[in-house]
């Protein structure tokens, strides 16, 4: 694989404002009917969405990269969002004027058992109205091209003992993912083309987003402790989730937050989370 080193330090600054429609989308479809006056915790995905023109897209949905774009231009075509680490700092009014810096903090290549990978670390630094908000270090991971046999398991993380304090299922559907890519003007066609999920990425079905994941799971922890203020947040994906098969969000107190994590058919762990107040 390439040196990539000289595109640490990259960045690029966007602005959008805290419009209500895609928090009215949102809570839709969590299956809320109040809007809040403030943007919810992870609702700052639902802006800054990409804007590529349709003519540079590339086959797996996603913009194709070149020496122009943010992302180095990697050869390995699977790519997947692996985790995040975010720290609130100041609310996010509903109608502010936002601002992101985005900046490569670390281009890290590695060898798995699939083959090569690349994680990229970006981070991302929002600010609402002048007023530093949210600060995010987000983790891309690329991957090698699906080998020729059957498709990924649904789950590959041992099954954990029920240690959950409060648990709420959710069946992930084909509408659910097309709704939650809708929102976020999501592309990758893993989410939606099930065909393409399976014969070129190597999913046995559609694969549920993680940014949805891991938004259901700060949703579920709000719902069990109305009016928290999460002040830290991150989640870590362990193993694809397939649609169809219910799967459970799962909450442990702990300190002033909790464990989070989600627990797909078999028991297995998909993503694990923590959120502090």
């Amino acid at each position: 694989m390439e040196d990539y080193s000289a595109w640490v330090g990259r960045s690029e600054t966007r602005e959008d404002i805290a419009t209500i429609a895609p928090l009215r989308g949102l809570a839709a479809l969590l299956d809320h009917d109040a809007v809040p006056d403030i943007v919810p915790p992870l609702g700052h995905w639902l802006y800054f969405l990409p804007d590529a023109r349709q003519s540079v897209i590339g086959a797996d949905g996603h913009p194709r990269r070149d020496e122009h774009s943010l992302l180095p231009p990697v050869p390995l075509p699977r790519r997947m969002w692996a985790g995040s680490r975010i720290e609130y700092l100041s609310p996010v009014a509903v109608g502010a004027a936002l601002t992101r810096v985005t900046t490569i903090d670390a281009i890290k290549p590695k060898r798995g058992a699939s083959g090569d990978l690349l994680f990229v670390t970006l981070r991302h630094d929002i600010a609402a109205d002048g007023v530093a908000a949210i600060r995010e270090e987000q983790d891309i991971v690329f991957r090698a091209p699906a080998g020729a046999s059957a498709p990924s398991p649904v789950a590959v993380a041992p099954a954990i003992p029920d240690s959950s304090d409060a648990t709420r299922s959710v069946v992930p559907d084909p509408v659910m993912l097309f709704r939650y890519s809708a929102l976020t003007f999501n592309a990758h066609r893993i989410h939606y083309d099930r065909d393409y999920a399976r014969d070129v990425e190597g999913y046995a079905g559609l694969v549920v987003h993680g940014p949805l994941i891991a938004t259901l799971l700060m949703d579920h922890f709000l719902r069990v402790g109305p009016g928290a203020a999460p002040r830290h947040f991150r989640f870590r994906a362990e193993a694809p989730l397939i649609d169809g098969a219910p799967f459970d969000l799962c909450l442990a107190h702990e300190g002033a937050g909790a464990r989070l994590w989600a627990r797909d058919a078999a028991g297995r762990a998909t993503m694990r989370a923590d959120v502090t107040v």
